[in-house]
């Protein structure tokens, strides 16, 4: 029995998908809640569970190709795997039936937020041997080609193909650069994808070193790549993905919200010292605590005492919704554009917890793989826009926040201090709010406590 899978509405509202890489190839047998593929949406990259068990008989999309809700993605012959492997009712029903094209695409389409796949580690795709008289290079070369590039290699004809380990290409090339073969590092998280660590836990054992870099390697670095003599004078980016999500959250923040930005420098030496201080001790020497995981404590404090800052404008309501916790913002620049995922509840995290939350949501964020859910119902925003050598700025707001903080660089720098000029540590924040929500007295007021526990970190004592 041939069953479609159509893509799902991913729990975000979106019309559209890209697809990143198949994890499955024409032929592989596949079981429920397996991951098939990976999608980019306007948020992040998504895993898509196989909502059936059976075998692979098409693949409707390739990879790069952009996907519209409820398109057909991959069929499967379920056979009679079809009667003993359930798929849910909002999973396998949904998606086995026809699409009407003038329902809402949530209405179509299931949600696949809810039930993801099982851990890849122990899901990973069994390829069916190849060993039939009639197995030609070119059947085998098909396969190949349909799978993603990192997933499998093949031996010679008849064999069966084996599964390479996987890994993101910045590992690949850390790993060939130490000349480590990536067959042999063991994965040591559940998702089975070998990380970074896991390649620097093994040079460590192995007392393997960096290869030598050229000269020709260290002037590629440093200087520009030059276009060649034919090629072409402009270059055009299809405007998709993060981009293009990016592109209409500032719009229709920047022609919604009346933005107000307001300007204060402080002398946060005391906050560099703390810091240097949390840095020595030993005990907390992994959680890389800085000046954004101090600032974001200083919000989380100054956000109690100013809820106004934590609130939306609910323009179908008519009313204004005050949010009793602080799920914060923190803008993260990736190779796909800008994000601003959030930490849920900051306010009941301490320094340490947000500096590990900090950390984490920026790697996973580099890396592409900001679950949805993260990305959304944020309630305050901090950009630290200091990390690039920056002062100040006007940043806009988050849609549906009141206010953003933007931290700009730390300088040292003269500055009067208890009646003289001395050496201190300063930085300059800018408050941006939408003047709906947030009066100029309460902005500003807002803004005075978060510079005052920055200057005096020991202040935070006398908040609650």
């Amino acid at each position: 029995m041939t069953q479609d899978f159509r893509l799902p509405d991913l729990g975000e509202g979106l019309p559209e998908a890209e697809l990143v890489q198949w994890l499955v190839a024409v032929g592989d047998t596949v079981s429920l809640n397996q991951t098939i593929a990976e999608v980019e949406t306007a948020k992040a990259v998504v895993e898509l569970p196989s909502p059936h068990a059976g075998t692979v008989t098409a693949l409707h999309a390739e990879p790069g190709d952009v996907i519209a809700v409820g398109s057909v993605l991959i069929s499967f012959d379920t056979g009679a795997t079809d009667a003993t492997s359930p798929a849910s009712d909002a999973g396998a029903a949904a998606a086995d039936a026809p699409v009407d094209a003038s329902a809402p695409a949530e209405q179509a389409q299931p949600n696949l937020v809810g039930y993801g796949a099982a851990p890849r580690a122990s899901v990973r795709p069994q390829r069916r041997a190849r060993v039939a008289a009639s197995s030609t290079v070119a059947s085998d070369t098909a396969v190949l080609e349909a799978a993603p590039h990192d997933a499998i290699q093949l031996g010679d004809v008849g064999e069966r193909p084996v599964e390479r380990p996987r890994s993101t290409p910045p590992v690949r090339k850390f790993a060939k650069q130490l000349g480590i073969d990536l067959a042999l590092v063991e994965a040591t998280g559940v998702s089975g994808i070998i990380t970074r660590a896991d390649v620097e836990a093994y040079a460590a054992r192995t007392g393997a070193v960096p290869a030598p870099v050229t000269t020709a390697e260290v002037d590629e670095r440093l200087e520009p790549p030059r276009p060649a003599a034919s090629a072409e004078r402009t270059t055009r980016t299809p405007i998709r993905g993060v981009r293009r999500m990016t592109a209409e959250a500032m719009v229709r923040s920047a022609f919604t919200a009346p933005h107000v930005t307001t300007f204060l420098t402080v002398d946060v030496t005391a906050s560099s010292e703390l810091i240097a201080s949390l840095k020595a001790d030993r005990a907390l020497q992994e959680h890389r605590i800085g000046i954004l995981a101090v600032a974001a404590k200083a919000v989380c404090l100054a956000l109690s005492r100013h809820p106004g800052l934590n609130s939306r404008w609910d323009e179908e309501a008519g009313e204004i919704v005050e949010h009793h916790y602080v799920n914060l913002g923190i803008a993260a620049a990736t190779g796909r554009g800008l994000v601003v995922p959030n930490i849920k509840d900051a306010q009941e995290l301490t320094l340490v917890e947000l500096a590990d939350a900090i950390r984490s949501l920026a790697e996973t964020a580099r890396g592409g793989k900001t679950p949805p859910a993260d990305m959304m119902g944020g309630t305050f925003s901090i950009t630290n826009v200091g990390v690039f050598g920056v002062d100040a700025g006007t940043p806009i707001i988050n849609p549906g926040e009141a206010g953003i903080l933007a931290l700009g660089a730390v300088r040292r720098q003269p500055w009067e201090h208890r009646g003289e000029i001395a050496l201190r540590d300063v930085m300059t924040l800018a408050l941006s709010f939408d003047h709906r929500l947030v009066d100029g007295e309460q902005g500003s007021r807002f803004l005075v406590d978060v510079a005052e526990i920055l200057r005096e970190p020991g202040r935070a004592m006398l908040l609650r």
